[in-house]
């Protein structure tokens, strides 16, 4: 992975961007002393290069009824099985992230569940059925800090 040199403009952009993806181009501009223009030219630079990877709305999982969110840390019985597992994982639409991670996990995954009956069934219903030798599950109760990268 190559990084990539961003200068003061590109920060602030950035910086803007990040905390409400909807902005207008004109009040970045604004924002920045620069012309439309130049922030669209700058927004295009950065995405070609893969700083700004697209723009989402950001669903709160508690406001459509998924009250749990638990990180879970997976012990395959087969590790080179990586991949495969990955793929059933993708299917499952409860997990929203998984990562290849150091230490003892061979993988570690993060959940949103209606509850906890309902994060108990997804572990034991379609995460054991992937080939676990064992998970470790930890509960959060709350995000204190959940932002993006701001250099």
């Amino acid at each position: 992975m190559a990084y990539h040199g961003i200068d003061a403009l590109d920060k602030k952009i950035l910086k803007m961007i990040s905390n409400d993806a909807r902005v207008a181009f004109l009040e970045v501009a604004r924002a920045c002393n620069v012309s439309g223009a130049a922030i669209h030219q700058r927004i295009q630079k950065l995405t070609n290069l893969g700083v700004i990877k697209g723009s989402q709305f950001i669903i709160n999982p508690e406001k459509i009824g998924y009250e749990t969110c638990a990180y879970i840390g997976l012990y395959l019985k087969d590790p080179e099985k990586f991949d495969e597992v990955v793929e059933e994982l993708q299917r499952i639409p409860e997990v929203v992230e998984c990562h290849y991670t150091t230490g003892g996990f061979d993988m570690f995954i993060k959940i949103y569940a209606r509850n906890n009956h309902h994060l108990l069934n997804i572990i034991h219903d379609k995460l054991q059925p992937l080939g676990l030798s064992r998970s470790e599950t930890i509960i959060s109760f709350h995000a204190s800090i959940d932002r993006q990268l701001d250099e």
